[in-house]
């Protein structure tokens, strides 16, 4: 895994009561497990705080999906155990939930074509009689033109004119309005966040969540029929609630169709935003984890590549596409690092978490797979471990200076411990769901400021 340090903190005090902030980008199924593995890393490395303890959460795409339980005081240990059925806070995540067909939309709307061609011929007689009592000598020198040239172009001519204007009357269009708006429906998503939070006694509702937990909660969407992008937290737009919120952020588009709440419809968060960092610093966040489990893979060897492929683009379209929106996307995500870099008024530290650039395992995982989700959430604590044992002293350094302690040895055995397991798959799993802090359900609620949970 790479690190990314933006640091600006002051180093001559300890500000153990400066705001914190925890922001999650994208990643689709196969990254967003890859996180739960990765947080499950760091809330073991944090010696007296963990990943619930932030201040600020924020969320994009499957990075909602990750925030709003977190949020909730739900840790990663137990999202984890969700998405294998063993967990007894939260249903499991099933792949009806992922993989919702989007039936309505393939029953209707095809239906209308019948409709409409039914319709066409009637126009089109309607439209013959219009041009001969309106437009008749066009209509006769195109005739004339297509018997003397009888031809494509001539034909064409002839026949377009009416063929659109007949369009026009009967809605008959281009075809595109045939085709579903996506392949699938999130709404499995809204449903399984909401019984989330029910089962464990969570408002679901932005502002009734920052009262009782103390912490604040962001998602970011992408309203479809603007472009614009929309922020939801207990102070920005609050006409939905978090479930919905959700939903709205993970209608990845073509895959999903639009995410329809409440009279408007929603895109990705992602489509405008790769992370959104901006939304934990510019409400004062000082000491800000971003995770992004998306950056574009660096061939610097030909010997890299699985199966002897030379390049990228031996491993076919579906490699090139992968590689493609990995750079615009990290690209984005770069320019906002350095922003925060050359702002003057930033005077705090972050924390990039990113795969390595050459890690070919994970680059070459379908994120849209959700049956890889145990071996990605395997990868992402494997890989964020080397990386935090790695970054050790530089990461203790920024963590102390706001009274955060660090446990490295935990850290360490733990990887021992997973080690013994001689890859068992199904033991280092159950290794990896052991919670190193005590969940908040487990716990008096506290405001994060001031909550310290014992190592």
């Amino acid at each position: 895994m790479g690190i990314t340090f933006v640091e600006k903190g002051d180093r001559s005090r300890v500000r153990a009561h400066a705001k914190s902030g925890l922001v999650l980008a994208g990643g689709a199924i196969s990254g967003g497990a890859f996180k739960i593995g990765g947080l499950i890393a760091l809330n073991t490395y944090l010696g007296n705080r963990s990943v619930l303890d932030f201040d600020i959460y924020v969320g994009i795409s499957a990075g909602a999906f990750l925030a709003a339980p977190l949020a909730s005081g739900i840790g990663p240990e137990e999202l984890l155990k969700s998405l294998e059925g063993a967990s007894k806070k939260i249903g499991q995540f099933s792949p009806l939930d992922f993989y919702r067909p989007n039936w309505r939309e393939y029953l209707t709307r095809p239906a209308r074509i019948g409709l409409d061609a039914a319709l066409l011929s009637p126009a089109v007689l309607q439209t013959i009689w219009h041009e001969l009592r309106h437009n008749r000598p066009e209509l006769i020198d195109r005739c004339r033109a297509f018997a003397r040239d009888p031809g494509l172009r001539t034909a064409e001519n002839l026949v377009a004119p009416l063929v659109e204007d007949a369009a026009l009357r009967t809605g008959f269009g281009s075809g595109r309005s045939y085709l579903p708006s996506g392949l699938f429906d999130n709404s499995g998503i809204e449903r399984f966040t909401r019984d989330a939070l029910h089962k464990n006694h969570i408002p679901n509702d932005f502002r009734l969540l920052h009262l009782e937990r103390g912490n604040s909660l962001y998602i970011g969407a992408t309203n479809l029929n603007t472009g614009e992008g929309v922020t939801f937290g207990h102070d920005d737009d609050t006409s939905v609630t978090i479930s919905e919120a959700v939903q709205a952020s993970t209608a990845i588009p073509g895959f999903y169709k639009p995410a329809k709440i409440r009279g408007q419809e929603y895109l990705d968060g992602g489509v405008r935003r790769t992370a959104n960092i901006s939304q934990a610093t510019d409400r004062g966040a000082q000491l800000v984890f971003v995770y992004n489990p998306f950056r574009p893979f660096v061939n610097y060897h030909a010997d890299q590549l699985l199966n002897n492929k030379a390049s990228l683009s031996d491993m076919g379209i579906g490699t090139v596409i992968n590689q493609a929106f990995r750079t615009m996307l990290h690209t984005r995500l770069m320019l906002g690092i350095e922003k925060l870099n050359l702002d003057k008024d930033f005077s705090g530290d972050v924390i990039l978490l990113e795969p390595s650039e050459t890690d070919i395992k994970f680059f070459n995982t379908n994120p849209l797979n959700f049956w890889q989700r145990a071996e990605s959430a395997l990868h992402g604590y494997v890989s964020a471990t080397e990386a935090i044992v790695r970054h050790h002293d530089r990461l203790k350094s920024i963590l102390e200076s706001y009274g955060v302690r660090t446990d490295l040895a935990r850290l360490q055995q733990r990887i021992e411990d997973i080690r013994r397991h001689n890859y068992d798959s199904r033991s280092i799993m159950k290794e990896l769901q052991r919670e190193v802090h005590p969940s908040v359900s487990d716990k008096q609620i506290t405001p994060p400021s001031l909550k310290v949970v014992r190592a």
